[in-house]
Order: C-alpha cells, then sequence, then structure tokens
C-alpha cells in the first residue's frame, strides 16, 4: 500500500516562496506519475501541477507557469513543488497524488494514490 505524505505547507506572505514535499513509504517512485492538485474552500480540488514517470516531462496550470516548478529525486522517493511569488489566491490544502506508470489525463483528479494534504495559506 503506498502511502503519500505532504511537508511544507505554513502560513506566508504575499510574495513569499515555500517548497512542498511528497514522500512516497511505498515502492520506488520512479515509476509513478506524480501531480500536484489543490483546494481552496467552497471550491472544486484543481489541477496545478505533474512529473510524468518516463522522461520526466511536466505540465503546468495556467496560473502556475512561470511561479511554480515540479521535480522528483527518485532516489528520495519525493517528489516537490517550489512555489514563487505566492498570492492570497494560492491559499488552499495541497494534495499530492500519484500513480504507476501514468500516461494521460494529468490535469484530471484520476490518481490512485492521495495524500492527506499540507495547508497553505497566504496573506496579503
Amino acid at each position: 500500500q503506498e502511502e503519500l505524505v505532504e511537508t511544507g505547507g505554513s502560513l506566508v506572505q504575499a510574495g513569499a516562496s515555500l517548497r512542498l514535499s511528497c514522500a512516497n513509504s511505498g515502492r520506488t517512485f520512479s515509476s509513478y506519475t506524480a501531480a500536484w492538485f489543490r483546494q481552496a474552500p467552497g471550491k472544486e480540488r484543481e489541477f496545478v501541477s505533474a512529473i510524468k514517470w518516463s522522461g520526466g516531462s511536466t505540465f503546468y496550470a495556467d496560473f502556475a507557469k512561470g511561479r511554480f516548478t515540479i521535480s522528483r529525486d527518485n532516489a528520495k522517493n519525493t517528489v516537490y513543488l517550489q512555489m514563487n511569488n505566492l498570492k492570497p489566491e494560492d491559499t488552499a490544502v495541497y494534495y499530492c497524488a500519484a500513480e504507476p506508470f501514468k500516461e494521460g489525463d494529468y490535469d484530471r483528479p484520476l490518481y490512485d494514490y492521495w495524500g492527506q494534504g499540507t495547508q497553505v495559506a497566504v496573506s496579503s
């Protein structure tokens, strides 16, 4: 059974940076496509970014392009989301998701495994 654990959420001021981490305690992460989603109060869960299991291709929501960077360290079984120039509208619970050998539909919340989420709050 895979277990994804997100860390790194915090309360920060607008313009600050945060790095979220998603650690997989199960099998090696190298064969998993991993993604970040977020959910703000009263809103649906939305896609943020994904990194493909093979080749490391990355995908971003429009709001994340130029500010967020997804990366992975397979040796540490960890995926990261570096978030720069944070805005109050980035306030949400951020969830890590993963699925082995996933191809396509990277921006849909249909992944096999999910973490419990980490809270990011950005004050103006």
